[in-house]
């Protein structure tokens, strides 16, 4: 394989969106219900059963937890969560992330990252807080490299992220990301009336 096919293969097939709040309880239970169980001990730092996944799934749909996914094949293989500030004893915002094993070492987690720190400064916060445990290497790479100054204890990894003055640029872009989701779920929503519609009246593309 050549070395271009090589990076053409590393380089993510999905993309990267926002979820709105009615998505969020169904497509973050089945994504972190799908993780392996090393990748659901790294997630939660200890290994825990599906009805807990449930349940969490369900407090992040209604605690106001913000949710950006990695789309492919319209299955959520990675998603990084933003906890609203309050929740931890130092009042910061907490960050978490999650990507299932198939779709690794493509660059998701950078994506991923990269989204929740532009909603995160276009929400108005100036710092956030990473914990992750302390075998989990991938993400702690992934915090470092964003910043994060990691200090252990207590069989965990604690950072804080310091979120610098966004640019006029880095604005634009989100107000573009955001677009873009909205006129996609959009999409999808019509084309889903439409054969609705085409059923109800016995009208098809073959008749």
């Amino acid at each position: 394989m050549h070395h271009q096919d090589i990076a053409r293969s590393a380089r993510p097939r999905g993309y990267v969106r926002t979820l709105r709040q009615q998505e969020e309880l169904a497509l973050l239970r089945d994504h972190l219900l799908r993780l392996d169980p090393q990748s659901r001990h790294d997630r939660f730092n200890g290994f825990l059963d599906d009805s807990f996944i449930e349940r969490y799934a369900a407090k992040c749909a209604g605690d106001g937890t913000l949710i950006v996914a990695y789309i492919e094949g319209g299955v959520v293989r990675g998603a990084a969560e933003l906890h609203p500030p309050g929740q931890a004893d130092d009042g910061l915002p907490e960050i978490a992330f999650s990507v299932e094993a198939a779709v690794r070492r493509r660059g998701v987690g950078s994506s991923l990252f990269q989204r929740l720190i532009a909603e995160a400064r276009w929400k108005g916060y100036h710092a956030l807080r990473v914990t992750t445990g302390a075998q989990n290497q991938a993400m702690r790479a992934l915090a470092c490299k964003f910043g994060a100054h990691l200090v252990f204890r207590h069989g965990e990894s604690t950072g804080i992220i310091d979120l610098k003055p966004q640019s006029q640029l880095e604005l634009a872009r989100l107000a573009v990301a955001t677009s873009a989701d909205a006129l996609r779920a959009m999409t999808g929503v019509n084309r889903a009336f439409w054969k609705l519609a085409l059923r109800m009246y016995g009208w098809s593309r073959t008749a």
